[in-house]
């Protein structure tokens, strides 16, 4: 009889706003661009009263390369952001000698919830996800919404 195998399923996509500005850098080692931040994702629910309660979850992300250069030049602190990727976990030692572990998802797509203002000053719909340009393999185009503002998409696959 065959073994079963566990399947590899590792995808995260969770909504929520910047805590705190983005934190750009450039590796030692080729200077590939890298960048770290945090969002807080509310959730509401009913307690054992039946009352509304919410309950905040702060979760890091990382993003590298093109989608890391997308993130420093349009995010802020409390930008609305969807997420879309997987978890990672990585250990490092801290300065007092002590192992520090972390998770945190990195990144495969991010798309910007906020408008954004144009150098006229009117507002542009920066809603589109931006992809991790690592991947191999895209398809581009356009779409518009049911009020007539038209979108442009890039669809990345992992193959």
């Amino acid at each position: 009889m065959a073994e079963l195998k566990m399947p590899e399923i590792n995808s995260v996509i969770i909504a929520g706003n910047l805590t705190k500005d983005p934190v750009f850098r450039q590796t030692n080692s080729g200077g590939t661009p890298v960048v770290n931040f945090s969002i807080a994702c509310n959730r509401r629910f009913r307690d054992s009263n039946h009352q509304w309660q919410e309950d905040v979850c702060y979760v890091g992300v990382v993003a590298w390369n093109k989608l890391a250069e997308s993130c420093r030049d349009n995010l802020r602190k409390s930008s609305a952001v969807l997420v879309d990727g997987e978890l990672q976990s990585r250990t490092w030692k801290a300065q007092d000698g002590t192992s520090r572990t972390v998770v945190e998802i990195k990144a495969r797509r991010i798309q910007f919830l906020n408008k954004r203002r144009k150098e006229d000053g009117s507002e542009d719909e920066h809603d589109g996800f931006i992809e991790d340009d690592y991947h191999e393999g895209h398809h581009e185009g356009a779409r518009s919404d049911e009020n007539g503002h038209i979108y442009e998409y890039k669809y990345l696959s992992a193959d």
